[in-house]
């Protein structure tokens, strides 16, 4: 549950990882590593950027990583789950903004007072932009190119998300940086994932590839949901990690079938 202290702000730490998965690190992979730096230049430009993928593969936790770093005091975050009216969209930036008082009630009013609030530097996050409507990323375009107004904005979002913007010339064309977040290439998962925690500190290569190979497929969710399995499994069971008790913890995900 949100609270009124936390509305708007960077989720915390320990929010990073599915599941709130215990023991695992955040670990620099390169797509965080170009988040970080899109984020950096976006924030000393004043600019649009937007960071896109499919679910799981990381976005939320490269975006909120690096703001944690570059501007934490800064950052503010709204994000919606069904289509936003741009009354929603108002409201929900008055109370990630932290403004005081009452919301007014006439839109002319509110807009300025938006504006006013935004004269600040903020970075405004808008988290699964993909369900914005068109009114909604207009509004928010009218905000950022208002002459007084020191915002930074990053869309993040999953299917549908860099559609969704591309098909608004007048925001697409204002947007500094794309970046798509892809699933992890197995080189870079071996690297990875005995890292991210210490239940595959010391395993063997060639299990971790194979269980890239047939469940994972480089995305960061489903290792951490094998993972969890993984961990309660040996907990039970009194094992260590092997290949029977791999292929029973990932059994549990849902396979998609191979295309012909």
């Amino acid at each position: 549950m949100v609270t009124a202290e936390r509305q708007g702000r960077l989720p915390r730490e320990r929010e990073d990882h599915f599941m709130r998965l215990p023991g695992a690190q955040v670990v620099s992979t390169r797509a965080l590593l170009m988040a970080r730096e899109n984020i950096r230049a976006a924030i000393e430009a004043r600019a649009m950027i937007c960071i896109y993928g499919q679910a799981g593969r990381g976005k939320s936790l490269a975006v909120n990583t690096s703001l944690r770093e570059l501007a934490p005091k800064l950052t503010r975050r709204i994000q919606f789950r069904s289509r936003p009216s741009t009354r929603d969209l108002r409201h929900e930036l008055f109370h990630a903004l932290g403004l005081q008082g009452r919301p007014p009630g006439h839109p002319i009013e509110f807009d300025r007072m938006l504006r006013g609030a935004l004269e600040a530097t903020h970075v405004l996050v808008c988290d699964e932009a993909q369900w914005l409507s068109k009114m909604c990323f207009e509004y928010l375009r009218y905000l950022w190119d208002d002459i007084g107004s020191d915002l930074t904005i990053v869309f993040t979002g999953g299917d549908g998300c860099f559609e969704m913007l591309q098909s608004e010339p007048m925001l697409e064309s204002r947007v500094y940086a794309w970046q798509e977040i892809e699933p992890m290439p197995l080189e870079e998962v071996l690297t990875v994932i005995p890292a991210f925690h210490p239940v595959w500190a010391d395993a063997d290569p060639d299990l971790i590839a194979m269980c890239d190979d047939e469940a994972a497929h480089g995305n960061f969710r489903a290792w951490a949901k094998i993972t969890h399995h993984l961990t309660a499994g040996m907990k039970e069971s009194g094992r260590i990690l092997d290949e029977d008790l791999l292929r029973w913890s990932y059994s549990k995900l849902r396979q998609r079938p191979l295309e012909p």
